[in-house]
């Protein structure tokens, strides 16, 4: 007997709605969207690490990029924050 599909396996559906991702993952990139805004930056880097450990122990679940997104702007977004915080 075949194993039945979920929605999150279906690549469409993936592209449009958030199915089948890490929670984590999609907070990580709204938040890594919204680090240019310089003060969620800090929380994109955390939350997109986090995201990156829930896919891993989870390999059922999608989302990498978007993880990877919130990290890498969450990343430049907290030193541009740290550079603008701290006096020289």
């Amino acid at each position: 007997m075949a194993e039945p599909r979920r929605m999150g396996d279906d690549p469409v559906a993936r592209m449009l709605l958030p199915v089948g991702r890490s929670g984590l993952a999609i907070v990580a990139g709204y938040l890594g969207l919204f680090s240019l805004l310089l003060l969620p930056a800090p929380l994109a880097l955390i939350t997109g690490i986090l995201a990156v450990i829930d896919i891993r122990r989870h390999p059922e679940k999608h989302g990498m990029g978007r993880a990877i997104f919130g990290i890498t702007f969450g990343a430049l977004g907290t030193i541009v924050l740290l550079l603008w915080l701290l006096p020289f």
